[in-house]
């Protein structure tokens, strides 16, 4: 009797658009591993970092390998000119007419509607910190998005974390949330009256408490799921290497809470 052949282990790309700061380092070895703990599934998975705000890009001979891809945030300009960024552009339009699957976060996504033709601009209302309730929209059921599962089953509604004006950040903790804060506070970013209605928000929610169900949500988009894949607290990690249909645009008119920070230059 022969036996059956072990799947091949699905491969992702991390497009890091950032650099890692102190307390990432010190705490998480670095956002490889944050990004790969929050999105990764565990047991049979291959996630390789590219530092792209290094010029570090997967090889285009590679690029058919891949799963999928996720674009970090950044405290770079979406919008700029820098080579690295121009680069990144071009990848993400390589990878959709590849009709690959691919993850924007807070930069990212701008980065994704920047170059598949959408519309963005700069936002003028300063920094918006801390964590926020995002409701769903209904009527979603025509825009394709099964990946979402049975959209009668989603929450009304979800806390993030949030950094820029309605940009979240499902991979951060609370703890990078508060240590973030603490940076932004001590570098005269934001006003203390700013910090501390940030930490406010967190501990009226708990922190991001539905950390999972974001988490869950772009894990079943990477995958190609049809429902939510929550997080399990003793997953076994996936292999990580430190190797040097894009959605755009927002489902969401409210939902669980997610964490949300506002990025700028020289902040990670």
């Amino acid at each position: 009797m022969t036996a059956a052949a072990k799947p091949a282990a699905r491969r992702y790309a991390l497009l890091l658009a950032l650099w890692d700061s102190d307390y990432a380092k010190k705490v998480y070895g670095g956002y490889c591993n944050v990004f790969v703990s929050a999105f990764g599934a565990g047991e049979g998975e291959r996630w390789d970092c590219f530092r792209v705000i290094a010029g570090e890009f997967p090889a285009p001979e590679d690029l058919a390998s891949y799963d999928g891809f996720v674009v970090s945030g950044s405290p770079h300009d979406a919008h700029g000119d820098e080579p690295w960024v121009r680069c990144l552009c071009a990848l993400v339009q390589t990878l959709h007419a590849m009709r690959k699957r691919v993850l924007g976060i807070c930069f990212g996504h701008q980065v994704l509607c920047r170059a598949l033709g959408g519309r963005l601009g700069r936002a003028r209302g300063g920094w918006d910190v801390g964590v926020r309730t995002v409701t769903f929209a209904q009527g979603l059921d025509h825009l394709g998005l099964e990946f979402l599962g049975d959209l009668e089953d989603l929450p009304r509604s979800a806390a993030i974390v949030e950094v820029h004006q309605d940009e979240g950040h499902p991979e951060y903790t609370t703890d990078i949330l508060h240590n973030l804060i603490d940076r932004l506070t001590a570098q005269n970013d934001i006003p203390r009256s700013v910090g501390d209605e940030a930490r406010l928000t967190a501990a009226e929610t708990g922190g991001p408490d539905d950390r999972a169900f974001w988490t869950g949500l772009c894990k079943s988009f990477l995958s190609g799921g049809g429902g939510l894949q929550m997080s399990s607290p003793r997953a076994l990690a996936p292999e990580v290497t430190g190797r040097p249909a894009a959605v755009v645009g927002s489902c969401f008119a409210g939902a669980p809470a997610m964490v949300q920070l506002a990025c700028r230059a020289g902040i990670n």
